[in-house]
């Protein structure tokens, strides 16, 4: 065997071995398991609570608005995180006296900082504003549209 293939050998007996565990698996729960049908197990269960009505019912408007929400505002974080943290870091030597070392920072980047560069402050900061606005925007109309009560 080549040197590069003997590194992922036990790659391949993890792989070989997971396989065998879940082929197993599933023969023995179709082999052994118990196969009793009853009514009971044929009908429908959603959520704890027995269907009532037609599955295909229409949900309503609010539940998607809800879903909505918790993705605007968890994207929100996505964005909001990495700008707090690297918005105003202004000393080259910030990472003096931290247990950790100091990153390396490619030099195309014109600057010593991790942070974000001076020249370029000013324009992040209202493009955030911008987003916080557009936040502030969907929160005001779904607080019209009353997501946030409960009936």
């Amino acid at each position: 065997m080549s040197g590069q293939l003997v590194t992922f050998v036990p790659i391949f007996v993890f792989v070989a071995v997971l396989i065998g565990f879940v082929v197993t698996n599933l023969v023995l729960a179709h082999t052994v398991g118990p196969r009793k049908s009853t009514a009971v197990k044929e009908m429908p269960y959603e959520s704890g609570m027995d269907p009532i009505g037609d599955a295909r019912q229409p949900f309503d408007v609010k539940f998607y608005l809800v879903a909505i929400l918790f993705l605007v505002f968890d994207v929100e974080l996505l964005f909001l995180y990495p700008w707090a943290v690297s918005a105003y870091v202004d000393q080259p030597n910030h990472w003096a006296g931290s247990p950790f070392e100091k990153p390396n920072v490619p030099k195309h980047l014109g600057h010593d900082s991790p942070g974000i560069p001076l020249e370029l402050r000013g324009t992040v900061f209202g493009v955030m504003l911008v987003f916080i606005a557009t936040l502030a925007i969907a929160y005001v109309y779904a607080w019209r549209k009353g997501v946030f009560k409960w009936r």
